[in-house]
């Protein structure tokens, strides 16, 4: 069965934005719930930026054998999840939101612990479990808000693709470390 999708007709489109044009991107067409959007995104900004700290704590903590590749590993991802809460923060912005930079309740906000090492074992473990966090955080994302907001949804899958690249690279320091 094929099913004919009718398009806006160019008089409608222009009409419609020209109304509301102080909302920027956000047009008639968008059809999620855009609080609920921006809560879930200032979740994932609190956890991006609750893992940039801990990653780069446990970058300057790092102790013993091998610790200096898994200290330049720990800072890479650092870097990583802080170009995650920079792309979070935009897109909050301009859904019309406030992105929750605030110290105070990051770490009730964030999804994944903020954990200040122990053993290099113990922070590659702590590592691994915030990116599995962070994975099944942002695939319920995703299903949630689907085609409604394309544009968040993108940008969450690419960010999904570089937390399993992350457990992915841990669970193999995990695995070297321990053999």
């Amino acid at each position: 069965m094929n099913t004919i999708t009718v398009l806006t007709d160019v008089a409608t489109l222009r009409a419609n934005a020209r109304e509301n044009i102080d909302q920027g991107a956000i047009t008639p067409s968008y059809t999620a719930d855009r609080e609920e959007v921006i809560k879930l995104l200032n979740e994932a900004l609190a956890t991006e930026l609750t893992c940039a700290l801990r990653y780069r704590c446990h970058h300057f903590m790092a102790r013993g054998i091998n610790s200096r590749s898994i200290a330049a590993e720990f800072l890479a991802h650092s870097n990583e999840e802080l170009a995650h809460a920079d792309q979070i923060a935009a897109r909050i912005v301009q859904l019309g939101g406030d992105p929750g930079f605030s110290p105070d309740g990051l770490t009730a906000r964030s999804h994944a612990e903020y954990t200040d090492g122990g053993t290099l074992a113990d922070m590659i473990r702590d590592n691994l479990i915030a990116e599995r966090i962070a994975i099944d955080s942002y695939r319920e994302m995703i299903q949630y808000i689907g085609d409604k907001d394309s544009t968040t949804t993108l940008m969450l899958k690419g960010i999904l693709s570089v937390e399993e690249e992350h457990a992915d690279e841990l669970a193999d320091l995990l695995q070297d470390h321990a053999g």
